[in-house]
């Protein structure tokens, strides 16, 4: 496996989830990192690395009150979060810091105190030649890829239903999911059309909320109050911003990098995965995601998840919190999904998967615009 160098000592979400209108973006933050200090036993003077995206990170630090000596403001999307874990590591094994806190906090739905950014103006290359042409947010962009995917692969609509039904079944045993009650296929098929082929229930929720994660050396790993969760292995890669510029609509070249990059570098196979959680903004994702990191044959992922192998009791538990479509998200949800895999390798997850020793944590960002991998165990070195 891999060397576990650093391993993450501190891990919590917002207070709240959901709707929270009295918290600016700042104040998510804030309170996420708050928690995760608590968490870790630790004071804002023992941090010296920051990482954050959404937000400043030099805005974040002296609202804090932090002094680092290595920050990065890495932004490429929801999945930004896998890549400050990443640089974190490296940091962390170059000795430019010794703690680094990684942060998120978003105003999804109630929108106060939102950063503007994003990089989608008139000028960006997503303004100039998409924009105009109507593909505007992401129901409409990430429906392009889709649409190829399902006519070449011979995936079924109600195979992609599936995987929400699937992702209601983990959030029903989590008491902090935004959607609890059980749907069905015909659930998803019969809801509102968004944009074809995506119903509602096939989109991501839309909420307020945020987490953190505090990162140090393997070596300090067992001073801390917690059980500590070693970093295995990482990797990163970015394609495009213009989805209509995808090498291939039924592929992503991003998770073809990342993913076997983080698998190498942990020295792990497919076999020895016991839990994962892939980014699902939309039901296609987990597809996409199973498919281009190998674990299952182009075009069999939506059978592989219809047959009940990614639900509770299948052989491979995947976003065991109910994920994007379930539990929640703000808009970025890389974070949460790495909090859940902290979660399941603490062992005291909420839908916990009895013995799971090594996670996979995989990310999206913009539409298929970048990813980022994370491979976690609770396996001291």
């Amino acid at each position: 496996m891999g060397q576990k160098t650093t391993a993450i000592v501190g891990a919590a979400e917002t207070t709240d989830l959901g709707k929270i209108p009295h918290m600016s973006e700042l104040m998510l933050h804030a309170d996420a990192a708050l928690n995760a200090l608590d968490d870790a036993g630790l004071k804002i003077s023992d941090i010296d690395g920051v990482a954050t995206a959404g937000e400043n990170p030099g805005t974040l630090a002296y609202y804090l009150g932090i002094t680092p000596t290595w920050v990065d403001g890495t932004s490429v999307g929801g999945c930004s979060f896998m890549l400050h874990v990443r640089h974190a590591m490296a940091a962390i094994e170059a000795g430019l810091c010794t703690t680094v806190l990684v942060t998120h906090g978003e105003s999804g739905k109630s929108r106060v105190g939102v950063n503007r950014g994003g990089g989608r103006g008139p000028t960006s290359l997503n303004g100039q030649f998409e924009v105009p042409y109507g593909v505007m947010g992401p129901p409409s962009m990430f429906t392009i890829p889709v649409l190829r995917y399902l006519q070449d692969t011979g995936t079924t609509m109600e195979q992609l239903a599936s995987v929400a039904v699937v992702q209601r079944e983990w959030a029903a045993k989590n008491p902090r999911a935004y959607m609890k009650d059980p749907i069905s296929v015909d659930d998803v098929l019969n809801s509102r059309m968004i944009a074809w082929p995506f119903r509602l229930l096939m989109c991501c929720l839309v909420t307020d909320g945020g987490g953190a994660l505090i990162i140090t050396s393997a070596d300090r790993a067992r001073d801390f109050p917690n059980k500590p969760v070693y970093i295995l292995g990482t990797g990163e890669s970015t394609e495009t911003p213009m989805v209509s510029q995808m090498e291939d609509f039924t592929t992503s070249r991003a998770f073809r990098v990342a993913g076997p990059a983080a698998m190498a570098s942990a020295g792990v196979s497919h076999s020895d995965i016991d839990h994962m959680m892939i980014y699902d903004a939309f039901a296609h994702l987990p597809l996409y995601g199973l498919e281009d990191l190998g674990f299952c044959e182009r075009g069999e992922a939506g059978a592989f998840i219809a047959e009940g192998n990614t639900r509770p009791g299948g052989k491979l538990p995947l976003n065991t919190n109910g994920g994007g479509l379930s539990y929640m998200h703000s808009g970025m949800y890389g974070m949460y999904a790495l909090q859940e895999s902290v979660r399941q390798m603490r062992g005291i997850a909420p839908a916990q998967v009895e013995g799971a020793e090594i996670s996979m944590c995989h990310g999206v960002g913009g539409m298929f615009a970048a990813s980022g991998s994370i491979i976690m165990s609770n396996v001291a070195p």
